[in-house]
């Protein structure tokens, strides 16, 4: 299984987009859940908030496919802090090591290459599969 991180491009969105299914999991809120459907003009405007100066993203490769998105957003340059983010394409590629995997890589870019001293991670209280990703991963669950 091999694991990589890719600056992000709308190509490669658009890629990952078309598999993407929405993981009840991670809404706090059923009444805001619906099923995702795809869009390329919703993919690209993603694609541009994506571009935003307080942000850095990829995309998830496994063995050469798109898999999944993370990234640091909310990056404060003064501090040097930021909260990563994460999404899997659907079910196929969940709990399988992927997310941890490419979270580890996303921190060692965090800390290496923006050199940041501080990362939070926030998820939905009710997202399991988040919170075991973040342990594993050495941060501390509060609530």
């Amino acid at each position: 299984m091999n694991i990589t991180l890719e600056k992000i491009t709308l190509e490669g969105m658009n890629e990952l987009d078309r598999d993407f299914q929405r993981d009840p999991a991670t809404f706090a809120d059923m009444s805001l859940f619906s099923a995702y459907r795809y869009s390329p003009e919703e993919t690209r405007k993603r694609f541009e908030r994506y571009g935003a100066p307080d942000r850095r993203h990829f995309l998830i490769r496994l063995d050469g496919r798109p898999v999944g998105e993370t990234g640091i957003k909310h990056i404060d340059w003064e501090k040097r802090e930021g909260e990563l983010s994460i999404h899997l394409q659907n079910d196929a590629v969940k709990n399988r090591g992927i997310g941890t995997a490419a979270e580890r890589l996303l921190l060692a870019y965090a800390f290496d290459e923006l050199d940041s001293p501080v990362v939070s991670a926030g998820h939905e209280l009710t997202n399991q599969r988040s919170r075991r990703v973040f342990k594993k991963l050495g941060f501390t669950c509060e609530g």
